[in-house]
């Protein structure tokens, strides 16, 4: 699904990621964990084409394709799909009409049709029912006045919508009260399936309470410089991040 070789980036001449190396499979959860200024979003970033970030050694490939040299709208349509930490408010624009928007742009990269109205509504319905979602909710603008929560469960539910290959939630449980990280874990875990894949960057082993994890890696100074099971976010719940310094003196 996503294979990253010797990943090194800078943004503003600065390095981040120095030598990432990641392989994860279809039907794989994958976190990664690290403390302020690791890097996490930098490479959430990096995957999903954000400009600003150079990539100055290293692949990033999807399905084998080499996706370095696309832009972020390209990679989008070929599957993959990053929950914003900080998701923009777009007035004027109701969340139906931008799902509508997003799913009818992929399509036509595909050389399809735009979807039919009633498939679009059904599917609408669906999706909305199964992440808990109130109609009314749908028809607001996007983001505009929503509570950390909504605009986090607004982004699982676009997810829904996209049936991405690859979904990056880039620490969606950031402001989440424990009935919000429920429902939007709820809502991941039911998208998840043997064909897609997903990579939870959190600062919490409390999401991963509800989003069980295949694999844990620890990114530090711009390296993974540990992997493991789910276990290993116990261990770093615990102990925090310095008996992985001291170990790597």
């Amino acid at each position: 699904m996503l294979k990253i070789k010797n990943l090194h980036a800078t943004v503003e001449d600065k390095d981040i990621l120095k030598g990432i190396n990641l392989d994860v499979k279809p039907g794989e959860v994958h976190a990664i964990m690290g403390p302020n200024g690791s890097g996490k979003s930098t490479l959430a970033s990096v995957v999903a084409g954000k400009d600003e970030f150079e990539i100055t050694n290293g692949e990033v490939l999807l399905e084998g394709e080499d996706i370095s040299e696309l832009d972020p709208e390209e990679r989008a349509h070929k599957g993959i799909f990053l929950s914003f930490q900080y998701p923009v408010e777009i007035p004027g624009v109701s969340v139906t009409n931008f799902i509508k928007t997003a799913i009818n742009e992929t399509r036509k990269s595909k050389g399809l049709k735009d979807m039919p109205a009633g498939e679009m509504l059904k599917l609408i319905k669906e999706k909305a029912d199964m992440l808990e979602i109130d109609r009314k909710f749908l028809s607001r603008s996007l983001n505009e006045g929503f509570s950390g929560g909504e605009k986090k469960r607004n982004e699982i539910f676009q997810m829904a919508m996209m049936e991405p290959k690859l979904a990056i939630l880039d620490e969606t449980d950031s402001g989440l009260d424990i009935d919000a990280l429920k429902i939007v874990a709820n809502g991941v875990n039911k998208l998840k399936n043997d064909d897609n894949a997903v990579i939870v960057i959190t600062h919490y082993q409390r999401l991963l309470d509800y989003i069980v994890p295949d694999y844990v890696h620890v990114l530090m100074d711009g390296k993974i410089v540990k992997s493991g099971s789910k276990e290993l976010a116990y261990e770093l719940e615990e102990k925090g991040y310095d008996w992985i310094k001291e170990e790597l003196v």
